[in-house]
């Protein structure tokens, strides 16, 4: 998983988004926003994996009380700590 900020993502997307990594998009060190690659071909596996991932955060959402941007701030404030 690759970091970048808005800017470079603006500017360089193409580049990014062909190298096929996933990307943490973050703005003033802040994830703002993530890139997760699927294939043409896992479009539905992707579709999936995404729909678990909405549930997930919704779960953990309800169990803790936060809501998305306090967990977007959970997560940029543990990657800071690294």
């Amino acid at each position: 998983m690759k970091t970048v900020g808005v800017r470079e993502f603006r500017d360089q997307a193409t580049t990014l988004i062909a190298a096929g990594e996933t990307l943490v998009i973050e703005r003033h060190g802040e994830p703002v926003g993530f890139y997760v690659p699927i294939t043409a071909t896992d479009r539905p596996a992707g579709r999936a994996a995404l729909g678990r991932l909405d549930a997930l955060v919704n779960d953990i959402a309800a169990q803790t009380g936060l809501d998305e941007d306090d967990l977007v701030g959970e997560i940029g404030t543990k990657r800071r700590q690294r």
